[in-house]
């Protein structure tokens, strides 16, 4: 499994794949996770109930609804050509950033949305501001809906193929795993060579793969990504019941 790819040979793993898949879903979480964070509390905390409010929930929820490969061609025009990214890891991150915008921003600002009132007006009664009512209380009582919408949107980033085709590329280039200088072409934290996840491994073996045991690479290449999604989703569980049982105890001491 963690062999080199290999498109004419029957054998070939999925190792760099792997490595590429997480990767890019960690630089895409880097830079998602505070622009929605910041838009996500602003909307529910601070905006004002005006028409521009109006107009970025429109906007979000248009962006939400469009077609994976539209967003791939959208990133193609402006961070592969437009700013001379090439098919890269950065363009192809920049890429399911913007895409994924609208599902983590709406699942924030629902979750700090249900915590109750009361919880701000009794803060703000104690002379507490309100950035620090959301800091230090609004935004750890909904960490456990919080985290769920991360999950989703990390379920989505790794699934992700035709945005990715269009902006990471097609091809797996050789990784020097020795060589950890970002700067580096040969390096794996490189986050401007072309990188295949997963998911296009999987189209492209499917499409384009002669080998013998091309649909048991595919099938193999499915499982484990499924496993990944499912590694994500208990880890962020184990984190949620964690905390919870810590909040709980800390709460019977009271």
């Amino acid at each position: 499994m963690t062999s080199g790819s290999n498109y004419v040979y029957a054998g070939g793993g999925i190792g760099i794949q792997l490595f590429n898949s997480i990767y890019l879903t960690v630089i895409t979480l880097l830079i998602s996770l505070p622009l929605s964070f910041g838009a996500s509390i602003w909307l529910a905390e601070y905006a004002p109930d005006n028409w521009m409010t109006g107009l970025i929930r429109t906007s979000l929820e248009v962006l939400s609804s469009l077609p994976s490969i539209v967003v791939g061609l959208f990133g193609f025009l402006l961070f592969v050509i437009k700013f001379r990214l090439g098919f890269s890891i950065l363009a192809g991150s920049l890429t399911l950033a913007f895409f994924n915008l609208p599902l983590l921003i709406r699942s924030t600002e629902i979750a700090i949305r249900n915590i109750s009132e009361n919880q701000m007006h009794a803060g703000l009664a104690l002379g507490i501001s309100r950035w620090e009512v959301v800091k230090n209380v609004i935004v750890p009582e909904a960490s456990a809906e919080i985290i769920t919408g991360i999950i989703l949107s990390t379920g989505r980033i790794l699934g992700e193929t035709a945005a990715l085709i269009y902006t990471a590329g097609q091809s797996a280039s050789l990784i020097d795993f020795s060589n950890w200088n970002p700067l580096s072409i040969t390096s794996p934290l490189c986050p401007l060579r072309p990188a295949e996840t997963i998911a296009v491994h999987i189209w492209k073996i499917n499409t384009e793969g002669t080998v013998s045991d091309a649909g048991k690479i595919s099938a193999g290449s499915a499982v484990v990504l499924l496993f990944m999604v499912l590694f994500f989703d208990l880890a962020a569980r184990y984190s949620i019941n964690k905390r919870k049982k810590k909040t709980d105890a800390q709460l019977s001491k009271l």
